[in-house]
């Protein structure tokens, strides 16, 4: 998956979050973002990468993500690893 792939995919994911109610306001809650944030840090690949984290935390939060979106359950994992400083580091 191509970085801006990725961007995609975690603006996708943000818009799912803030049209779920109980979901965004667990996010809004765990993250410390604020309304406002969801907009100003949008573009942001760290807070991308955050909004692709908090995802990864739910197994039905990816599957209702993924089905609403037509994707493969692996892709948010996928595009929070191709985002630009988001990759898992190898210590070996």
């Amino acid at each position: 998956m191509t970085p801006d792939a990725a961007e995609v995919v975690a603006l996708q994911a943000l818009a799912w979050i803030v049209g779920n109610d109980d979901v965004r306001d667990v996010f809004l809650g765990a993250s410390g973002a604020s309304v406002d944030d969801l907009r100003t840090r949008a573009a942001d690949v760290d807070f991308q990468g955050s909004v692709l984290g908090f995802l990864l935390m739910d197994d039905q939060w990816i599957m209702g993500f993924c089905d609403d979106h037509g994707l493969d359950y692996q892709t948010p994992y996928m595009a929070q690893q191709s985002l630009p400083g988001q990759g898992t580091p190898h210590w070996t």
